[in-house]
C-alpha cells in the first residue's frame, strides 16, 4: 500500500519515435503547433502540443505533424511524456527537451526516469538552488569588486554620492 511518504510510482519517459508521439497525443487530442510569431516563412518557429481547453489558443497556432516533426528533428528534441499520473489517472504531462540532455533517448521507452516524492524533490529543488546561488556569488567579477570598494571609499571620505548611484536600501537618509 503506497503512502504518502511512499516514494510515487508515476513515470516520465524520454522518446522520439514520431508514431508513439503521435499516438499519445492523439489519445489525448492534442494537436501539433507552433508559437504565433516565432518562425518565419519557412520556419514554423517553436513547437508545442495543443491540449484542448488550455490556454494555448490565442498563443498557438496549428500546424501539420509533417512540419512539427520536421522541426522536432532538426532541433534534436525529444518529448519527455507521462502515461499516468502517479494516482492511475490519464496524463497529460510533456516537456520538449534536447535528446542530449534526455539520458539518451534512442528509441521509444529508451529513457525512463522515476518521479520522486514531493519531499525528495523539494530537496533537490532546494540543494540545486543553494548551489546555483554559492556558484553565483562566486563569479563576482574584479570589476563588481572595485566599483563597491570605490562606493565605500567616497562615504567614508564625505564626498558626494554620484548622481547615477542608488539610495542605499532600508537606511534612513
Amino acid at each position: 500500500m503506497e503512502g504518502a511518504g511512499m516514494p510515487s510510482k508515476a513515470k516520465a519517459t524520454a522518446i522520439t519515435d514520431h508514431e508513439e508521439i503521435r499516438r499519445w497525443a492523439e489519445e489525448r487530442g492534442a494537436k501539433p503547433s507552433c508559437v504565433r510569431n516565432t518562425g518565419g516563412t519557412e520556419d514554423v518557429g517553436i513547437i508545442r502540443l495543443d491540449f484542448p481547453g488550455y490556454s494555448g489558443e490565442q498563443s498557438l497556432e496549428e500546424i501539420s505533424w509533417d512540419d512539427w516533426f520536421q522541426k522536432f528533428d532538426e532541433q534534436g528534441l525529444a518529448l519527455l511524456h507521462q502515461e499516468t499520473t502517479a494516482d492511475g489517472q490519464k496524463s497529460n504531462f510533456n516537456k520538449l527537451v534536447s535528446r542530449e540532455t534526455s539520458s539518451n533517448a534512442r528509441t521509444p521507452s529508451a529513457a525512463t526516469t522515476t518521479a520522486k516524492s514531493s519531499s525528495n524533490a523539494k530537496a533537490a529543488a532546494t540543494r540545486k538552488a543553494e548551489s546555483r546561488n554559492i556558484k553565483r556569488s562566486a563569479e563576482v567579477k574584479p570589476a563588481q569588486k572595485r566599483k563597491t570598494v570605490t562606493n565605500i571609499s567616497r562615504k567614508q571620505e564625505g564626498a558626494k554620492p554620484s548622481p547615477h548611484s542608488r539610495p542605499s536600501r532600508g537606511r534612513a537618509a
